[in-house]
C-alpha cells in the first residue's frame, strides 16, 4: 500500500475490467475535469451519482477499480482519482494512430484536438483519392493509401482509425492487421471479420441515433396523449 498525504492508493491490475465499466469511465473523467476547472479539491462518489444521474453503488464500484481511497467525510482528492482513471484507461500514455479515409468525418476528427488528452495523436491521414493527397487538414499531413503498408511497420504504429466506406472497410484492415496494426477504432458501418487478438472498437453511430429517434418516438407519443387526456 502506498500512502500519500492525501490519499491512499491500492495497485491493482488493470485487467479484467467489465466493460460497461470502462465505458463509463470517460464519463467520470469528463466531470472530474469540469469540477478541477472550479478549484474543487474533493469529491464524493455521492456528489459524482448525482450529477451523472447514475446508481451511487455502481459509481463506488467503478470508482473503486482505480485503487483510489477517499477520505472520511472529504471523499476522493480529485487530482489524484482524475489521475487515477487516466492512468485505468491508459489515457495518460500517448499513442500514435493512423486515420484512414479523409472524407468529411474523417476530416472533423483529424481536427478534434482534445483527442491527445485521451491519449490519442493522429500523426497521419491516408485516402485513395488523389485530390486529397499531399494536402494538410486541420494540421494533418494526407498521404496515398499505397503507403499505409510501410509506413505501420517503419513507424510501429498500432491504432488506426477507419473513416471509409464500408465497402473498402474489410480490405483496408487486412492490410493494416497485416503490416502490424493491433487495434482499430471503426467508423465503417460494417463489421470487421479479423483475428481475435486484433482490438475492435466499433462507433455505433446509427446504433445510437436508432435509440435516440426512439425515445425521441416515445416521448412525442406521450405528450399527444397527455394533451389528448386533458
Amino acid at each position: 500500500m502506498i500512502k500519500t498525504e492525501k490519499i491512499e492508493r491500492i495497485e491493482k491490475p488493470l485487467g479484467g475490467i467489465p466493460e460497461p465499466t470502462l465505458r463509463r469511465l470517460p464519463k467520470y473523467i469528463e466531470l472530474l475535469t469540469r469540477l478541477k476547472a472550479t478549484n474543487m479539491k474533493f469529491v464524493s462518489s455521492n456528489y459524482v451519482a448525482e450529477k451523472l444521474n447514475l446508481d451511487p453503488i455502481q459509481v463506488r464500484k467503478d470508482l473503486a477499480i482505480s485503487g483510489t481511497i477517499g477520505k472520511p467525510k472529504l471523499g476522493f482528492d480529485l487530482d489524484d482519482l482524475l489521475a487515477a482513471l487516466n492512468h485505468t484507461l491508459n489515457w495518460d500514455n500517448l499513442h500514435d494512430a493512423f486515420l484512414i479515409g479523409v472524407g468529411s468525418l474523417g476530416s472533423a476528427l483529424l481536427g478534434y484536438k482534445n483527442f491527445s488528452s485521451y491519449g490519442l495523436n493522429i500523426v497521419a491521414g491516408f485516402d485513395s483519392d488523389q485530390r486529397k493527397v499531399g494536402k494538410v487538414v486541420n494540421g494533418i499531413k494526407v498521404l496515398p493509401v499505397s503507403k499505409l503498408e510501410n509506413m505501420i511497420k517503419r513507424m510501429k504504429i498500432n491504432i488506426a482509425i477507419l473513416t471509409v466506406p464500408s465497402e473498402d472497410a474489410q480490405e483496408i484492415a487486412e492490410e493494416m492487421v497485416e503490416a502490424g496494426i493491433l487495434a482499430i477504432w471503426n467508423f465503417a458501418p460494417t463489421h470487421l471479420k479479423l483475428p481475435k487478438d486484433v482490438i475492435v472498437e466499433n462507433a455505433q453511430l446509427t446504433q445510437s441515433l436508432g435509440v435516440l429517434t426512439h425515445k425521441l418516438a416515445e416521448k412525442t407519443k406521450k405528450e399527444k396523449m397527455i394533451i389528448h387526456n386533458n
